[in-house]
């Protein structure tokens, strides 16, 4: 079942579209759609996170965070209400705003309208960091993370 999921999100392809050396499409869906209500696909990311880090040498869990925004470009079908213009980037679509640990390995993630400033989108990416890893004390971040943010952080 991991293998069916795991070759459909790579290959970007329709539930439907199941080759079929897996199961069948609908028994695969199944799985996953349990597993995303309970919660067990963000578990099995974040223990796989922590065996790559303890492989690493480090602890499982992070103490430090790297928090970055990038703008891309939205398809037709995205609905216009979830799209925006960074003016910066120039740039119409949407922003992903991310929190890694030093390894690059994600933490959280948060996807906005474009037009949605860093600044702004740090406080709620930042509240969910600190409730999901209690250990981080240090998140690095470029210039678009500055001012009253930083205070607030404090």
């Amino acid at each position: 079942m991991l293998d069916a999921i795991r070759y459909l999100v790579a290959g970007g392809i329709s539930w439907r579209a199941m080759p079929v050396d897996f199961p069948d499409w609908g028994r695969v869906y199944a799985f996953f759609r349990r597993w995303r209500e309970h919660g067990l696909i963000a578990e099995f990311h974040d223990r796989l996170r922590g065996r790559v880090r303890e492989r690493e040498g480090r602890e499982a869990e992070p103490t430090a965070g790297i928090i970055d925004a990038q703008s891309v470009k939205a398809a037709a079908s995205v609905p216009s209400v979830s799209r925006g213009w960074d003016g910066g980037k120039k740039v119409g679509g949407r922003k992903r705003h991310i929190v890694t640990d030093c390894f690059g390995l994600l933490l959280v993630v948060a996807v906005t309208a474009a037009n949605v400033g860093d600044r702004d989108a740090a406080v709620g990416l930042l509240q969910r960091l600190r409730r999901l890893h209690r250990d981080i004390c240090l998140v690095w971040a470029d210039g678009g993370y500055t001012g009253g943010l930083v205070d607030w952080c404090r």
